[in-house]
């Protein structure tokens, strides 16, 4: 069974970079937002910001038929 590509969400609160990520790990999106909050700021924030980025940049929007 072939998995749905990794693409940015449609439904985004900012870019749609952790709402991608839950649609493609098959989470819940709010899950996938709190957990990236809590890893970022234990981390400093700092690269938790620059992780978001990168994958804004890098992740394919999600076209309409998705």
């Amino acid at each position: 069974m072939a998995q749905a590509p990794l693409v940015r969400s449609r439904d985004a609160v900012l870019a749609g970079v952790c709402g991608g990520l839950a649609q493609w790990l098959g989470w819940d999106p709010t899950l996938v937002r709190i957990l990236y909050v809590l890893v970022s700021v234990m981390s400093v924030a700092f690269p938790g910001t620059i992780v978001y980025l990168i994958l804004w940049v890098v992740m394919p929007r999600a076209h309409a038929d998705l």
